[in-house]
């Protein structure tokens, strides 16, 4: 793979479309070739998976929303993520297989060294040059939200205690890898986080 695989996590209303955004604007301007997606719903597939697992009515067990985001990312990785890398692209991506570790590790209390193995298994072993995670608060990402006056997906709608625990899984997530982890204040300006991921970002281009 001759591409660059960037992934950015965080909890709801960490501002992770913003950021994501702002990249693919900046890379866009130096003349790369850019593909933003996300998980679920970069693919056809995967929107089917995202209208499932996000925003059905009824009960998922947390066992089968977990293989869910696995089938969905079997799929996007193989028919969008890895052809764009071996093209030479950079992939720009909201949410990955640190999202399922934390959300349906942590959140839903399952294992998370199970949801992580389950997760690589689905990608062939796919992981990112950088992870960008946005940390914010639960109390503040959760003031963004009914700020946006929005109606909450099955996630969003979960109590504190769920997004504490989600918040606390990423962090461990960081620690352990740090090589490819950036950790940026979420509470910072817009424009303060760009600018820390560009820095980031721009060695990798050179590489």
């Amino acid at each position: 793979m001759n591409g660059v695989f960037i992934t950015l996590e965080g909890g709801d209303g960490s501002g992770k479309s913003t950021q994501a955004a702002l990249l693919e604007e900046w890379l866009t301007a130096r003349g790369r070739t850019v593909v933003r997606t996300r998980e679920p719903g970069g693919t056809d597939f995967g929107n089917e998976v995202r209208e499932i697992v996000l925003h059905s009515r009824g009960h998922i067990s947390p066992r089968a929303e977990a293989l869910l985001y696995a089938a969905d990312r079997a799929h996007h990785i193989e028919t969008k993520v890895r052809p764009a890398l071996a093209r030479g692209e950079i992939v720009v991506q909201d949410r990955y297989l640190d999202s399922s570790v934390a959300y349906q590790g942590a959140g839903r209390v399952l294992d998370g060294d199970e949801i992580r193995s389950l997760s690589l298994w689905a990608a062939e072993g796919l992981l990112p040059q950088l992870t960008i995670l946005l940390d914010l608060d639960e109390a503040t990402a959760r003031a963004r939200l009914d700020g946006a006056n929005k109606r909450f997906d099955r996630l969003e709608a979960e109590k504190s205690d769920f997004h504490r625990r989600v918040r606390a899984a990423f962090l461990e997530l960081a620690a352990r890898e740090p090589d490819r982890f950036l950790v940026v204040d979420a509470a910072l300006q817009p424009e303060e986080i760009a600018a820390a991921i560009r820095a980031r970002v721009e060695p990798l281009l050179a590489e």
